[in-house]
């Protein structure tokens, strides 16, 4: 009997990793919580990239076909919980907020046995931690990929060397559309502006460089910001805390 298939809602997993970490594309029954308790994971899927730094975790629905990539070290606090036991959210991925409870709930989870007393200790650990994944808040760093094939196209080539300083009125022209046809086509095929998705396309890209020591003024320089200000006021807005907090110094 594989892992999955074991009789309890809630399974727990951990693993370390010393250095940068990749998983090619799977898929688990399951729905997964990804959470890294040091680095920063990003998971991509056919449907777009989330990336999670520390204090957040990535929620990947059942069946979903994903892969992993980590910056620097990492350390791995998962659970696999059956699909019928999470109800607040809907099939697309999702960054999560991981409250102090939940965090103490995950690495203790890591401890408990895979068949372990579903009346016991260890089943109270585990209903809880499906309670407070439920009760989660959702926080907006997610790169969704549209399903029109040329603009998908240029949205994963925005999202290997983004740029703020790329404009509406460049992409519409380059996909030979006048820039109100571009900007309802954009927001249909992504759900979001297309200030919004850039934005986050390049606070994604910039997270992981955080956390492998990158200094924040070499970071701003390359998305296209004339200095670090400007970056740091849009990273403060999207996640409330400033690029220092999120960076590995180098030894």
């Amino acid at each position: 009997m594989s892992e999955e298939d074991l009789p309890r809602t809630v399974i727990g997993v951990s693993s370390d990793h010393t250095s940068t970490f990749e998983l090619a594309e799977h898929s688990h029954r399951r729905g997964q919580l990804l959470y890294a308790a040091k680095g920063v994971v990003t998971v991509s899927t056919p449907q777009g990239a989330w990336v999670a730094p520390p204090e957040r975790g990535v929620w990947i629905p059942g069946g979903v076909p994903h892969s992993i990539k980590t910056a620097g070290a990492v350390q791995f606090r998962c659970v696999l919980i059956e699909p019928a036991a999470i109800t607040a959210f809907g099939p697309a991925c999702r960054v999560i907020r991981v409250s102090l409870l939940l965090r103490q709930l995950l690495v203790e989870s890591a401890d408990i046995p895979a068949r372990y007393d579903e009346r016991g200790r260890d089943g109270l650990v585990m209903r809880l931690l499906v309670a407070e994944v439920n009760a989660a808040q959702t926080i907006p760093i997610a790169v969704p990929f549209p399903r029109n094939g040329a603009l998908a196209t240029r949205c994963r080539a925005f999202l290997k060397h983004p740029d703020i300083s790329e404009t509406i009125d460049m992409w519409a022209e380059a996909m030979s559309m006048d820039r109100r046809r571009f900007t309802r086509l954009f927001r249909r095929e992504t759900g979001m502006s297309f200030m919004e998705w850039k934005r986050q396309a390049c606070l994604s890209w910039a997270l992981p460089r955080l956390a492998e020591g990158d200094p924040i003024t070499t970071i701003a320089l390359d998305l296209g910001y004339g200095n670090t200000a400007g970056f740091s006021a849009m990273f403060r807005r999207a996640l409330g805390s400033a690029p220092s907090t999120h960076r590995t110094e180098l030894a």
